[in-house]
């Protein structure tokens, strides 16, 4: 049976939105793969699925699914192109919409100025909880990559994240670091690996190698995790504007116990049916 979707962006990472409310999500991971080819398919970073929540305290659950068709904890675009895709189509009256990932609860606000605030998780900086080899938490750890001996920070905001401050992320060694960071042996899981140039305590400029992807234009939960980690090792305020390539997010993190709060667009591009 066809499938309609709908493409959308945020600042440049770009996803389809898939409403599987009324008919379960049945795509195999081979299926996605093909889909998200920019070639022989859709094209893509990753797919969403709108699905019925599984408790009261939810109007949706969120599902995630990367370029390489595994399923994901988290993704901060994503949750702001799902809140206008929910909006826009007539699912929910809310301005305050709450759903359901794999790890906990999100609040997503739409703004009057059709932004999108998400109240991501508390950053985690425990390395079993990222997860992430380490004997204790630390604010910097070295990391043994292919021989280059690098500093890094390490944190999960609902995903795994490793935090790299460069001097210039026009000319940082995304291409070759990238995969070799994502696939690191002391990560578990796989991990994003952001590159974090800082122009000032209020803001950065960031790339991210996202697990699973590869660079992308932006990265929700990688701008988050850039100002957490950058906060924790005293080189950021706690309100941070973050250049992307393919755009700008306000990223806040009021305290230590508190959630980041991520602002930013969430774009239509068109729709679509898969068949």
């Amino acid at each position: 049976m066809p499938i309609d979707f709908t493409k959308m962006h945020g600042i440049g990472n770009d996803f389809i939105v898939i409403n599987a409310l009324e008919r379960p999500f049945s795509l195999s991971r081979e299926e996605i793969r093909r889909l998200s080819h920019r070639r022989f398919g859709v094209g893509f970073d990753q797919l969403l699925v709108v699905e019925p929540p599984e408790s009261d305290d939810a109007e949706f659950t969120y599902r995630i699914y990367n370029a390489d068709g595994g399923e994901v904890e988290n993704c901060g675009n994503g949750a702001r192109c799902f809140a206008r895709y929910v909006t826009d189509k007539g699912l929910t009256n809310s301005q305050s919409i709450r759903v359901m990932t794999s790890t906990g609860l999100m609040t997503l606000v739409v703004n009057d100025d059709e932004q999108v605030t998400v109240a991501m998780e508390t950053p985690e900086f425990e390395p079993r909880n990222v997860p992430f080899k380490a004997e204790k938490t630390q604010d910097r750890y070295q990391l043994d990559v292919a021989g280059d001996q690098l500093e890094v920070g390490a944190v999960s905001i609902g995903n795994p994240h490793v935090v790299l401050q460069v001097a210039s992320v026009e000319h940082a060694a995304v291409e070759r670091l990238g995969p070799l960071m994502e696939s690191h042996e002391r990560f578990p899981n796989r991990v994003n690996v952001g590159f974090m140039q800082i122009d000032s305590r209020n803001e950065i400029r960031l790339r991210v190698y996202e697990r699973g992807v590869g660079e992308t234009l932006a990265c929700g939960t990688g701008a988050c995790a850039a100002v957490a980690v950058g906060i924790k090792q005293g080189v950021l305020d706690r309100d941070v504007t973050v250049h992307l390539t393919g755009g700008d997010l306000q990223v806040q993190w009021a305290d230590d116990t508190a959630p980041v709060m991520m602002t930013g667009p969430g774009e239509t591009v068109f729709e679509g049916r898969l068949e």
